[in-house]
């Protein structure tokens, strides 16, 4: 520390756990030493497949002074050491991995990773990513990133040292001396030939072993728990596989290991993390909610899992606090009436932390039940509904409709565990709990109670308003389809019933015509036959002269996907094929505009051109929904409108708004933005005044074109794909806005500036997934195909809408109108997406900043900064 400040000390002590740990003193001498017992039980470990090697040498291992660590590794550039094994397991590792006497040497094993293992894929990366999760700093031999192999014919170590196998060129792109001037000569074997097995190719190729080891890495760096955290076995009733969990201030990743060749089954004792999700960390795939029953995975050979356990994103209700009990005789009905106060205090903590109650930055002064509707029994299980009035320390009151339902225990626990936002409360009686309350919608018994509700037009009556349903005689031949409550749920609760039928519960409560059965009962006398739903139901709650409407349900959609998932895989296909085929992108202006967007060059229209014919054929559907939205032939309600100055000045003034609102959360989180991002934050804050006069500039511009009634919340998310079209769903609108203003009539082009830029989201979120692990050079070309894969898309969606919608005469024949609007609605769009990242997903930022920039950048000619 004197001589050498900033310098790591280690320790190449090949000794025994507890003999080599003196090497770190009280933390004062080497900073780290390698951990040479643990090496070879890896290897023994996965032959014998048994977790029992490993886990008994690290419990032998003692605990070091928190400044220093443990050097893990597979192989160096000596042999593998079996000193520190008894004789009985060196005998065994002689057999098993070094066969040939000439692989021998010393008290070890000359081979490299890859010839060690078979040349097994899967093994290989299971011996990785144990020694990246295990407790320690992992220490890569170079080449076995790219599987090479060695040449056990050289002397002495030298087997192990040939040189580096960089290319197909001559010496494997090591040197480009005289091959008879190298020390050691470069590996020709078959198998392992430089030809093949090089950096060069693998770096083209994105399946191959260096990519993944760049991805494991780069997940490696973003869990401290691997760098830093505790680590404790997992208690498990499969030898054969290893589990254990690493822990890390508020990050826990639990690690489970199949160690053998087939497939395994095991029963994790993870009873200290009730209530978790275990999140996939290479895919991001949520796996079921942990319980207090032991944890069943199914492993195939040789895989391994490291997921990240989420902690249940809302309380238990405080129900230790709040808890409902019945006495001897009482029903579980009296919290609908002399015990409603109760009642109303859970629910006051049960609703703020549902995904579909969207006052979340608001403090929930009183929740009152208004009115309870009783469901007539068709199963076992009681239901009622019941109209909630929540009123806040500011601001409007709002309402909320909800199904609740008395679930047995032994019923209950299934659907908590597959559910758990559905588990309201407990009632206890006698000292154990009797029955469940919970969300009614999803019980299967209670869903298909309700859909029979509606198709059969039963009237319920309440204390002060009825539910009335109506229904279409396509929806009465739904009995017995089986109800399944749909996962990604937002502002409302879907429900699918087989492939028949969709029902919509809706969540927040509005009196007023709701636009989704006002422009599907619109389009479905549309002689155009605009491809959307067929409505088939509805449920209402009628108070007085005052409708709300409760439930939507319409015809299933048999899809292929929804418009945002398809995107999402087109992108990281593309991406992968153009890293692989080594493609440069081209290089494009900053703020380079979709409707500037050249076509690709014949290689890449190759690649992208069925992608682009779907989007082309989405900008024409678009179109042509805009233009049956238009037709005032059948409703003056639809009828365009023209704009009018005093409009306009309205307009301006709702951009403003949200923009200062917008800017100002940005400018309090800049201290808190990474740092790519706060760059970003800084830019768009200085252009404040002249992104406030852009958006201003809609209040006095004359403008020429329609405005009609819009689907109100288009984005990718909104169309579903059959494999040869398209179709919209979801006509109720941003359910931030109120009734009465998502029925306002605006410009179609403010439907088209949502899909644009769900465009860039898409791209922006693949980018993520696929260039993780992507370094330097590596991560900005994907990032400039991300850029180009957005032009091509939004370029060929918007080019096919103004081909489609000119004839309907709703858009102005004037192109710089039309860019103007356009550029107009997509920036206003892009700053209430930055509003919404601020609060939800501050890692998501610099996509709304960039856009941002990219439209002041295009009107500027220049990049502000």
């Amino acid at each position: 520390d004197e001589k050498f400040p900033g310098r790591l000390l280690l320790a190449e002590a090949n000794q025994w756990p507890e003999d080599a740990a003196e090497y770190f003193g009280e933390g004062d001498e080497c900073h780290m030493a390698y951990h040479f017992p643990l090496m070879p039980r890896l290897f023994m470990s996965v032959r014998m497949e048994d977790r029992f090697p490993i886990t008994e040498i690290l419990e032998q291992t003692p605990e070091i002074p928190d400044s220093a660590q443990w050097a893990l590794f597979l192989r160096n550039h000596d042999e593998l050491t079996l000193e520190m094994v008894t004789d009985e397991e060196r005998d065994y590792m002689y057999r098993v991995y070094a066969g040939e006497e000439r692989a021998r040497i010393n008290l070890g094993i000359r081979r490299r990773l890859a010839p060690l293992l078979g040349h097994n894929r899967r093994v290989i990366e299971l011996m990785y990513a144990l020694l990246f999760s295990l407790k320690g700093t992992p220490v890569i031999y170079y080449g076995d990133e790219i599987g090479m192999g060695d040449n056990i014919y050289l002397g002495d170590r030298d087997s192990v040292r040939t040189p580096m196998q960089w290319s197909s060129e001559r010496n494997a792109g090591f040197s480009s001396a005289n091959p008879q001037q190298l020390f050691l000569p470069v590996v020709t074997d078959p198998e392992y030939h430089y030809a093949s097995v090089n950096v060069e190719a693998q770096q083209a190729n994105p399946s191959l072993l260096l990519w993944w080891m760049r991805r494991i890495m780069a997940l490696r760096r973003n869990h401290r728990s691997f760098s830093r955290g505790s680590m404790t076995f997992v208690e498990s009733d499969n030898r054969r596989v290893l589990p254990f969990v690493r822990e890390f201030e508020d990050e826990t990743v639990l690690v489970v290991a199949n160690l053998s060749r087939f497939t395994q089954g095991v029963h994790l004792n993870l009873g200290g993390f009730n209530g978790s999700t275990p999140v996939e960390l290479f895919g991001s795939a949520r796996f079921p909610l942990i319980g207090e029953a032991p944890y069943f995975l199914s492993m195939g050979p040789h895989t391994f899992f490291w997921f990240h356990l989420e902690p249940r994103s809302t309380p238990d209700h405080a129900l230790a606090t709040a808890s409902l009990s019945l006495e001897p005789g009482e029903d579980w009905e009296v919290y609908l009436d002399s015990r409603r106060s109760v009642l109303e205090g859970i629910l006051a903590t049960y609703l703020p932390q549902r995904r579909w109650f969207g006052s979340k930055t608001r403090t929930v002064k009183r929740l009152v039940i208004e009115d309870v509707l009783r469901l007539a029994r068709r199963s076992a299980i009681p239901v009622a509904f019941i109209m909630l009035r929540v009123e806040y320390d500011e601001g409007e009151a709002e309402n909320f409709g909800l199904l609740l339902a008395a679930v047995p225990a032994d019923s209950a626990a299934p659907i908590e565990a597959a559910l758990p936002w559905a588990a309201i409360a407990p009632i206890r009686r006698d000292g154990g709990v009797g029955v469940h309350l919970m969300d009614g919608l999803a019980v299967p018994e209670v869903a298909a109670d309700f859909l029979a509700l509606i198709s059969n037009r039963v009237t319920l009556s309440g204390g002060l308003g009825t539910l009335e349903c109506t229904s279409k005689r396509a929806l009465r031949s739904g009995s017995g389809l089986p109800p399944s409550v749909q996962q990604n749920e937002q502002s409302n609760t879907s429900v699918s019933y087989g492939d028949r039928f969709m029902l919509k519960f809706i969540r927040r409560l509005e009196s007023g015509v709701h636009p989704q059965l006002e422009i599907e009962e619109f389009l479905a006398s549309s002689p155009a036959a605009p491809n959307v739903p067929q409505l088939l139901g509805t449920a209402v709650y009628r108070r007085g002269g005052r409708t709300s409407a409760v439930a939507i349900v319409e015809q299933y959609i048999n899809h292929q996907s929804d418009g945002w998932r398809l995107a999402v895989d087109e992108f990281s296909r593309f991406l992968e094929e153009m890293t692989s085929a080594v493609v440069t992108p081209p290089e494009l202006r900053p703020g380079l505009h979709p409707l500037e967007m050249s076509r690709p060059d014949p290689f890449i229209e190759e690649r992208t051109g069925p992608w682009l014919e779907m989007i082309a054929n989405l900008g024409k559907r678009t179109a042509q929904l805009h233009a049956a939205l238009a037709d005032s032939s059948r409703s003056e309600e639809f009828a365009p409108e023209k704009y009018t100055l005093f409009y306009q000045r309205a307009l301006a003034q709702g951009f403003r708004v949200q923009a200062r609102h917008a800017l100002r959360s940005l400018r309090s989180s800049v201290p808190l933005l990474p740092e790519e991002a706060a760059t970003l934050a800084a830019d768009v804050l200085a252009a404040e005044p002249v992104l406030l006069k852009r958006l201003h500039a809609v209040a006095s511009r004359p403008l020429r074109g329609d405005r009609i009634r819009c689907h109100g919340d288009l984005h990718l998310g909104q169309v579903l794909s059959t494999g040869s079209d398209w179709v919209f769903i979801d006509f109720e609108g941003e359910p931030s806005r109120s009734l009465s203003d998502r029925r306002v009539k605006r410009s179609p082009l403010r439907d088209v500036a949502g899909m644009v830029r769900s465009f860039r989201y898409a791209s922006h979120f693949s980018l993520r997934q696929v260039a993780t692990g992507m370094q330097g050079s590596g991560r900005d070309r994907a990032g400039k195909w991300a850029d180009c894969w957005y032009l091509w898309t939004a370029s060929r969606y918007l080019n096919s809408y103004f081909e489609e919608v000119e004839n309907a005469g709703i858009i102005a024949r004037d192109e710089e109108e039309t860019r103007f609007l356009l550029d107009t609605f997509i920036l206003d769009k892009a700053l209430y997406e930055l509003a919404y990242e601020l609060d939800n997903r501050p890692s998501w930022v610099h996509i709304p900043l960039r856009g941002i920039l990219d439209l002041l950048n295009a009107d500027n000619g220049e990049v502000l900064s």
